[in-house]
């Protein structure tokens, strides 16, 4: 089901004007989010979020983009799709096209994406995970490289060098050469009683699972959580390894080079993240 500024439509083929500022220059900032059971997960932080790449790519806001009003989209899309225990939503919002480079338009599209899920809450992949480094280009640490926007180049071209070589998963680095985070999600280190993921300032997505992690990990006694820049060096000392993003949760990485890792860690804090998702 798609939702285009607010018209549902069937058609997955339904067309965009050429005139879209997103296709044109990647003008566009986007939410990939899980309703599950009727319940939009982590509703609140994907909404600031939200409003907040708006904001860093000065967008006008319309005053009907209220966290009431978004939700009454998603729903109703949602309710008019195939029926389902679980949906990947995926929202996307474009400047109106004003023009060559200049954004002189001041209007503000949308459309809404469902997708059905198997999984209504998150589950341990244990399957074979091994990820590389990418190296051929580099992540810009910065405010820009935190939002969600539509200039994914790099992580495009990362998801094709690992199906060509095998790997599920690729490693970013910045222009500092530090790891920031995996193709589709946030990166956590383990190490003894020691968990790190890259601070915002390395260049890494604001991501939403990572802040609920963060949470949790502030109130489990057993574990220090640093927020610090990671050297590639230290991933092949690490006990674990994971990627954290909206639909998966948790998933852990089994191997990197030579380097073999466990997942204990990873599944404690998974069940503790399905809690919090219950309540909300």
């Amino acid at each position: 089901m798609l939702n285009i500024n607010g018209t549902l439509t069937l058609n997955p083929e339904a067309n965009l004007s050429f005139q879209n500022r997103g296709l044109h220059y990647g003008d566009a900032v986007f939410e990939t989010i899980k309703v599950s059971a009727g319940k939009i997960l982590f509703w609140e932080d994907h909404y600031f979020r939200l409003m907040a790449s708006m904001r860093i790519m000065r967008m006008e806001i319309p005053m009907n983009f209220t966290l009431e009003r978004l939700e009454e989209q998603i729903f109703e899309t949602v309710n008019a799709s195939e029926k389902s225990n679980a949906y990947r939503v995926k929202m996307i919002v474009w400047r109106g096209y004003g023009g060559k480079y200049l954004p002189t338009s001041k209007s503000i599209e949308y459309a809404i994406e469902t997708e059905i899920l198997e999984h209504p809450f998150y589950i341990l992949n244990e399957s074979m995970y091994e990820v590389e480094l990418f190296k051929d280009h580099y992540i810009n640490s910065g405010l820009l490289s935190t939002i969600k926007s539509t200039n994914r180049a790099i992580n495009v071209l990362g998801s094709i060098y690992a199906e060509e070589n095998d790997y599920q998963n690729c490693l970013l680095l910045n222009e500092h050469k530090q790891v920031v985070e995996a193709l589709n999600g946030n990166l956590f280190l383990v190490k003894g009683y020691t968990i790190k993921t890259p601070p915002l300032t390395d260049g890494c997505l604001n991501g939403i699972v990572r802040k609920k992690v963060m949470e949790i990990l502030q109130n489990v006694p057993d574990y220090i959580l640093e927020e610090a820049s990671i050297s590639p060096f230290e991933l092949q000392k690490a006990d674990e390894l994971w990627v954290t993003n909206t639909i998966l949760g948790i998933q852990p990485i089994s191997k990197y080079r030579k380097k073999e890792y466990t997942n204990s860690v990873a599944k404690e804090l998974l069940a503790k993240l399905n809690a919090k998702a219950r309540l909300g």
